[in-house]
């Protein structure tokens, strides 16, 4: 009994071991086949007569005109309108192919076109690992896409991942752009792109460079870092971090910002902006400082929020809360500002008059000439457009102009408008009207103090040389007088509404930040390097050959290369179809025993004579 039992399990071993060999044994059907052990030595040489040459092995099939199969090594070549079927997923047409079911691993060449549910490639010479689940080529190849159609010379595609590896003069080609790149990684399904090395995504109205990125081909939406740049027609966009919308024409910066304004010779910094194309607008926020050269001085401006607006020929800047401007011969503060580059104009306004507390006198516009400062509700500065030097300014509403005297004391005059005059940029003369007051230092040429003069009129002109006050003209019911230093107390050295706010002053760039905590910097969430690419042509560990011997491919040409030197499609057999003498001369000779041998070979082979 023992004995039995041993001997059925060792059947059954041996038989399940019988079952997995043949398993892996190429089956094959075909209309015609002869042998030709001149041509083809040990290989049955078979054509198509009704139907294709049809070889099936482990979940793969495989159809051909023409085919020469060398079944004793596991292995075929494939001619004329071959096609290659892997489960439902992946179809491959070709005018050439060679397969190894030993290694599983196959050759196409010709045109060959491998269609997937979301894509189809189509290149010359294509190599496909089963057990890698891979497809590679190195001759150009073009991917057509739902949405864009994608060329490189070396390709690479995962089955499992459904990704293609670019590589090598990587293009995508949509209707709405064209993508160039060294390296791209596409997932087929998802239509996500990874860009690396040097890339741009050029459109009609902008263009995007990048050197590490990730674009959503479907969406058309991406994302990118590593020395990054939007290229608008007037506009570019600098950031550590981009993010790019094509179809709202949105795009903001994150970190590190800037955005430059090519036609107006300007640009804007700070560590946040957002970029509205259509609207022609650019919105900045966390330290924005907005610089433009102007007489070959640069004059920055900084505030909590900076928004830029308007076509280049009518740019408009505007600065939300804590204003702070710095040129190196002026500056001032306000709670906002308005900039009309076009019409150099630029003015300095509290939106919020009226309030008398601390924090609203900061926020009333503040301007200092050297040692001069204006105040008032709205102040306003015009440059000359021609010379692009400062031309006059104004002051409406509560005007009042302090100029810290030489010695000690302040010169103080007040009204409800003021209008400043440059030259060379310099303040030459102020007319203040309506309502005027003064409080003036008088001084000898030595610089001796007179007294102080203390007068109401309707008008008032100053000349200043060298930043200081040189003349005062009185105009209209002039009520005043010139009293020593000593019969003035100190309590009435000052008008009305006096508020020195020298302390304020910026006396250089640096300080327009003064006082501030310096932004929280928004962590950059990276793209990832790509995976490490692996030679695709390694030999099995059993060290079977990839191919074959009788392969029309050298063992040189299963390494992986800058570009394919495989040559053209090899010609097909001769002696079936061409040549039906040659065949019936064999068939008598070959008949008996390839009956034997292919019922015992190959149950389902079958010869077919027309």
């Amino acid at each position: 009994m023992l004995k039995n039992l041993i001997y059925i399990t060792l059947l059954l071993i041996s038989f399940n071991a019988l079952s997995q060999e043949n398993s892996k044994k190429i089956d094959y059907e075909n209309d015609r086949q002869y042998r030709d052990e001149e041509k083809y030595p040990g290989a049955l040489v078979m054509s198509k007569v009704n139907n294709q040459v049809h070889f099936t092995h482990q979940g793969i099939e495989v159809w051909c005109n023409n085919a020469v199969f060398y079944e004793s090594d596991n292995f075929f070549k494939a001619y004329g309108e071959v096609r290659m079927k892997q489960g439902d997923t992946v179809s491959m047409n070709s005018d050439y192919a060679e397969y190894n079911g030993n290694t599983q691993f196959a050759f196409a060449s010709g045109t060959v076109k491998m269609e997937r549910p979301q894509t189809t490639l189509e290149t010359d010479t294509l190599f496909f690992d089963r057990v890698k689940q891979e497809a590679y080529y190195r001759s150009g190849g073009k991917v057509t896409d739902t949405a864009s159609v994608l060329t490189s010379t070396i390709g690479r595609y995962y089955f499992e991942e459904d990704k293609y590896t670019f590589l090598s003069n990587v293009k995508i080609t949509n209707p709405d752009y064209v993508v160039n790149s060294d390296h791209i990684d596409f997932y087929s399904e998802s239509g996500h792109a990874y860009l690396y090395g040097p890339s741009t995504i050029e459109g009609e109205e902008s263009t995007v460079y990048c050197e590490r990125g990730f674009y959503d081909t479907r969406g058309d939406t991406g994302y990118f870092v590593k020395n990054s740049k939007i290229d608008y027609d007037n506009r570019t966009v600098l950031g550590d971090s981009l993010y790019f919308d094509r179809n709202k024409s949105f795009a903001s910066a994150t970190n590190n910002i800037q955005v430059i304004d090519t036609a107006n010779n300007s640009k804007v910094t700070g560590h946040y902006a957002e970029v509205f194309r259509e609207k022609d607008s650019v919105i900045i926020t966390k330290w924005p400082v907005a610089s433009s050269l102007q007489d070959q001085d640069s004059v920055f401006i900084h505030s909590d929020t900076l928004l830029v607006t308007g076509k280049p020929e009518n740019r408009i800047l505007r600065g939300f809360y804590d204003v702070r401007m710095y040129k190196s011969d002026m500056s001032g503060k306000s709670d906002s500002i308005f900039v009309n580059q076009q019409d150099g104009i630029t003015k300095l306004i509290n939106i919020n008059p009226g309030e008398n507390s601390a924090t609203s006198v900061k926020r009333n516009p503040v301007l200092w000439s050297g040692l001069n400062q204006m105040t008032g509700d709205t102040i306003q500065v015009i440059s000359n457009k021609e010379t692009e030097k400062l031309d006059s300014l104004r002051v409406f509403n509560n005007a009042f102009l302090i100029n810290k005297d030489s010695i000690d004391g302040f010169n103080q005059i007040k009204g409800q408008i003021l209008i400043g005059l440059f030259e060379e940029n310099e303040l030459y003369k102020v007319d203040i009207d309506k309502n005027t007051e003064t409080l003036y230092y008088s001084r000898t040429e030595d610089k001796d103090l007179i007294g102080i003069n203390k007068t109401l009129s309707s008008r008032i002109e100053v000349y200043f040389k060298e930043r200081q006050i040189e003349d005062v003209y009185y105009y209209q019911a002039v009520d005043g007088n010139l009293k020593p230093e000593e019969q003035v107390l100190e309590s009435n050295r000052t008008l009305q509404g006096f508020n020195w706010r020298g302390d304020e002053r910026l006396e250089k760039k640096q300080d327009l930040f003064k006082g501030k905590e310096p932004p929280e910097l928004v962590k950059i969430q990276g793209i990832p390097l790509p995976e490490q690419i692996d030679d695709f042509f390694d030999e099995r560990e059993d060290g079977d050959m990839l191919l074959n011997e009788n392969s029309r491919l050298r063992p040189q040409d299963l390494k992986d290369k800058a570009r394919d030197s495989i040559p053209s499609v090899p010609e097909i057999p001769q002696g079936i179809q061409e040549d039906p003498a040659t065949f019936n001369s064999l068939k008598s000779e070959q008949e008996e025993s390839t009956k034997e041998k292919d019922t015992v070979t190959n149950p389902k082979a079958s010869l077919k004579i027309e």
